[in-house]
């Protein structure tokens, strides 16, 4: 009883609900005060115009707090409202706010002004659906936005290696032979240098091993073998229409392969700075499996508000790796989770995935599922669901992963492996004999380890 009055006293009385409905240029906004009038308006999305309405709502209720629901987590007018303490933000999600027009107007009828008005009736109707807003501290949200746009980038490079390689198949496929990464300064430089066969036909064997000893190519081997095959090579095509696209084409996908590359170690170099420098940064250090790639990921995905998740169950629900099961009489559908971020999922997927290679009971886990007919990705969540019951109790108790207190839980349930642990980096295919059953329930572990 006293925890439930003590929650109701953090809940803030606000003097106003508003409801605004965001747009690129305009939004409109539906506000009902404690006193049960109801005003509307649009707003300018310009930072004067939203600090002059912002101060007047403050200076018309006396800085009291109010709440404002809006159908976005980011963007400028997040970035914009996210500083007036007077003025406490309400997410409500894209696709909840559909279903929930569909439920009022079922023709599917929506506007501006209708939908501030739905987004204000949601928000008065279930607060208890919505969180408040509450940003992370500068070094995770620094990360959370370095580790995503990084990505970003990534994919990009990928994209340009795509169509590198596209057209060098076309005009210049012997490249493809020669070289194995497509994506190297190596790759990079020789294209612009002598971007087509002809070029690259008429330099001589001294300038060719100079380049090659200048970009740590020094196998003399290697670089014998390339020489014979430049020299015997053949142009694919004469089409001048193709050379001439492909060229052009090829030049500017080297060049933005140079600037993607340089972008990514500059977001590489400001991640490590961060990361080192966070006080949570000893949990994900002590993962098996996560490496300087996705440990600034993970913590960046965790966060440091341990009111944010109730359960291990609800970290794993927020994450996409837990499956959603649909049922309906005599059918069932357990399928995974499409309402979730899609980079978090995809981070913890490829760290289950890195952690059956150096952890002895991730990857029996792994091998059972395969066992049973599973493929490798449902069988790499499989293993992802195991860990984030382990990562929920590190992370909510503030204490770094110990397969040695793990093996000690293990044993005190009379789980324990048969065969000693397995050396990191060491494989754990040759291992037959061996048992990691009850791996999930490290709850038992804190228990152990304090």
């Amino acid at each position: 009883m006293s925890t439930l009055n003590s929650a109701e006293e953090k809940k803030p009385s606000y003097a106003a609900h508003i409801g605004l409905d965001w747009a690129d240029q305009k939004h409109f906004w539906t506000m009902l005060t404690a006193d049960g009038k109801c005003t509307r308006g649009d707003l300018k999305q310009t930072p004067e115009a939203i600090e002059i309405w912002a101060a007047e709502l403050a200076q018309r209720f006396g800085g009291r707090p109010i709440a404002l629901a809006l159908e976005q987590v980011r963007g400028a007018l997040v970035a914009i409202l996210s500083k007036y303490a007077h003025v406490h933000l309400f997410p409500v999600h894209p696709t909840k706010l559909a279903h929930y027009r569909l439920s009022v107007c079922p023709s599917g009828a929506k506007g501006d002004p209708s939908d501030a008005d739905l987004i204000l009736d949601y928000l008065v109707k279930h607060p208890e659906r919505l969180c408040c807003l509450e940003p992370d501290t500068m070094e995770t949200r620094s990360l959370q936005f370095l580790v995503e746009e990084r990505r970003k980038l990534v994919n990009q490079h990928t994209c340009q290696v795509q169509i590198l390689i596209h057209w060098l198949k076309q005009i210049f496929p012997q490249m493809l032979e020669w070289f194995d990464n497509m994506s190297t300064p190596l790759v990079g430089d020789l294209l612009q240098r002598w971007p087509q066969l002809p070029n690259l036909q008429k330099a001589s064997a001294k300038t060719l091993r100079r380049f090659f000893d200048q970009h740590n190519c020094r196998s003399e081997e290697r670089i014998q073998q390339r020489l014979e095959e430049i020299d015997q090579a053949v142009p694919a095509t004469n089409d001048a229409a193709l050379l001439r696209t492909g060229n052009l084409c090829i030049r500017i996908s080297v060049q933005l392969l140079a600037s993607l590359r340089a972008g990514i170690a500059e977001f590489d170099s400001q991640i490590e700075a961060i990361y080192l420098i966070h006080p949570d940064r000893f949990i994900t250090a002590s993962l098996p499996g996560a490496g300087p790639a996705l440990e600034p990921r993970l913590l960046a995905a965790l966060g440091t508000n341990r009111e944010r998740f109730e359960s291990a169950s609800n970290m794993a629900c927020c994450f996409g790796i837990a499956p959603v099961t649909e049922s309906s009489g005599k059918s069932r559908w357990v399928h995974w989770r499409w309402a979730c971020s899609k980079f978090v999922r995809q981070t913890l997927h490829e760290w289950a995935n890195c952690s059956i290679r150096t952890c002895g009971w991730a990857r029996e886990h792994y091998d059972k599922q395969r066992l049973k007919g599973k493929g490798h990705h449902a069988s790499v969540r499989s293993v992802a669901f195991k860990w984030i019951r382990i990562l929920f109790r590190c992370w909510r108790d503030r204490l770094p992963y110990s397969e040695q207190r793990y093996l000690e839980a293990l044993r005190t349930n009379g789980t324990a492996p048969s065969t000693p642990a397995p050396i990191v980096g060491e494989s754990t295919s040759a291992l037959p004999g061996t048992r990691w059953e009850g791996c999930g329930d490290f709850a038992k572990l804190a228990k152990v380890s304090s």
